[in-house]
């Protein structure tokens, strides 16, 4: 059994661990629970370590082990896809931290490690929800820091414990989060994580993974599925990125990063007594220089205000990708980029004003360098990203806090959504006012898709769901079950109340042609006569129709 692995080991691990999870995600993608194909949780953790190794693979021979670090945060973070891969980026980067200042893996670097990775991955989460990654990671870790202890104990060992727990936790998932129970399965990011870590173990012990076999807890037919999706992350806005040292022996590093917190986003407060590294995103930088300077002394200051340097960056992106530079159009006040799948949508939101159309949604989840670089060739001095899908608000969330532009989410979650928030904005406002003044244009929008099941299931009512059966899905909720499109699209209107509505959104997708859309929106406009149907060729793909009323 070896004492400690080195970082050649560690970076070859890694890319054996991404290898893996690559080749199991169909299994992880298995456990969610919805029957509809949307940019699944193992896909998109995959995908998000795929970037990991590529830029390991970048680095040259010999590079040190703080470029190792920056290599995997840097790439994990840009590689992110929803919501679990902005998660694992997120624990990337603390397994990344708390490695600092260690140059092998061993027990008691691998225990601080973990511990650094936890309060991450925690803070990045506003509510963290048990019988999630989450858990699975801290469970995970407490196992790690227990085994580290034992006398005597290898580094083996201590990477056996952190396999076995990471495998328990899942496994209780299912008493954690009531969902997960009444659908008997277990959570699909707690299995991808321990897959990574059971790879990871595998790869540096030179042994076969156990890759123990969770999907037991999948294999039950026709679970019900009304699920609350989770998008716990929120994107705040500040111009000022401020970085500096900090010499005190006073400092208590936990009241700091509490302290910056509060002053703004994207904060960091890495070291020890007596010295330290701030950096955060704020509106205040002198209320924070002030505060250091309260508690110590400060050297090395660095403010750059992120709105004047905006136009220089995109200039240069442009120039670097051999594109007309933005610049040679007027530059706005506001700018959008907006997410969409499909040719009429992409057209329909362009001539709403949107800025950068960015392909993507159901099954094509963007990355965060994706809509960073959306961001990019904006030509306006703050921009807002429409993500129009639940699963791609947390990676636009990251990517409005890197971008060197101000920038914000309003976290849209179709394009009918999206076409209401555009109508609400207002260029002489700022760029918060437009943000609440957008989400407050959707939030009456109630949006319904017609798409075809690719599992046996259940209904919102329990009723079942045949693996081919056309369904009608109202705001998270399978509502309409039948064999056509029209049925189903006639069913969900009613289940949407479309009576007591004013106007109603159509978006054809690819696969209903014009004859089709044209019969099934008389059908709509005979059933009901008061409402006033809007109707478009979005050219979507698996969805038929999507729909909005409002």
């Amino acid at each position: 059994m070896s004492e400690f692995y080195g970082k050649n080991e560690i970076m070859n691990a890694i890319a054996a661990a991404s290898k893996t999870l690559s080749a199991r995600k169909d299994e992880v993608n298995r456990l969610n629970v919805f029957p509809v194909p949307d940019g699944d949780t193992g896909t998109n953790m995959s995908l998000t370590l795929e970037m990991v190794v590529d830029n390991i693979a970048k680095l040259p021979i010999g590079s040190r082990s703080a470029d190792v670090r920056k290599a995997i945060t840097t790439g994990a973070l840009m590689g992110a896809r929803g919501n679990s891969g902005v998660i694992t980026s997120q624990i990337l980067r603390g397994l990344c931290e708390g490695f600092e200042g260690a140059e092998q893996l061993d027990a008691a670097s691998l225990a601080n490690a973990f511990q650094h990775a936890v309060d991450v991955a925690f803070k990045a989460v506003r509510k963290p929800v048990e019988g999630t990654i989450l858990t699975v990671l801290r469970d995970t870790a407490q196992a790690v820091k227990k085994a580290s202890k034992k006398k005597g104990v290898t580094t083996d060992e201590v990477l056996d414990a952190m396999v076995s727990e990471a495998y328990a936790s899942v496994q209780r998932t299912p008493e954690l989060l009531p969902v997960l129970k009444e659908n008997n399965v277990v959570d699909a990011g707690g299995f991808g994580l321990a897959i990574l870590f059971d790879a990871f173990a595998a790869a540096l012990m030179g042994r076969d993974g156990r890759m123990v076999d969770e999907l037991a807890f999948a294999r039950t037919a026709a679970p019900k599925v009304e699920i609350e999706q989770i998008n716990d992350w929120e994107g705040s806005q500040y111009r000022y990125c401020t970085e500096f040292l900090v010499y005190s022996e006073e400092l208590d590093a936990q009241e700091g990063l509490d302290f910056l917190g509060t002053m703004g986003d994207c904060e960091l407060l890495v070291g020890q007594n007596p010295n330290f590294k701030v950096h955060v995103h704020t509106n205040t930088p002198d209320k924070v220089l002030a505060y250091m300077l309260e508690r110590g002394q400060i050297a090395e200051v660095h403010i750059h205000n992120m709105q004047l340097q905006s136009a220089e960056r995109t200039a240069k992106l442009a120039a670097e990708e051999g594109a007309e530079a933005p610049s040679s159009q007027e530059r706005r006040p506001l700018g959008f980029v907006a997410v969409a799948a499909g040719a009429g949508n992409a057209k329909i939101l362009e001539s709403l004003g949107v800025d950068v159309v960015v392909s993507g949604g159901q099954t094509m989840n963007p990355s965060t360098k994706d809509l960073l670089d959306a961001v990019g060739r904006v030509n306006a001095d703050a921009v807002i990203i429409l993500p129009n899908n639940k699963n791609i608000i947390m990676a636009a969330q990251s990517a409005a806090q890197l971008a060197e532009v101000p920038c914000a989410v309003v976290p849209t979650r179709s394009v009918p959504e999206a076409f209401a928030a555009l109508f609400g904005t207002d260029e002489g406002a700022s760029l918060d006012e437009n943000v609440e003044a957008m989400t407050e244009a959707f939030e009456d929008v109630h949006t319904g898709e017609v798409t075809t099941a690719i599992k046996d299931s259940k209904d919102a009512h329990g009723d079942p769901i045949r693996e081919g059966d056309v369904i009608g899905i109202a705001d998270g909720a399978i509502e309409s079950v039948g064999a056509t499109v029209e049925e189903v699209t006639l069913a969900l209107l009613e289940a949407m109340d479309a009576e007591d509505a004013d106007t109603l959104t159509f978006l054809a997708g690819e696969d209903l042609d014009d004859a089709a859309m044209e019969a099934l929106v008389a059908r709509i406009e005979e059933a009901y006569e008061d409402l006033e149907v809007d109707a478009h060729r979005g050219d979507q793909p698996l969805y038929p129709v999507i729909l909005s009323v409002e």
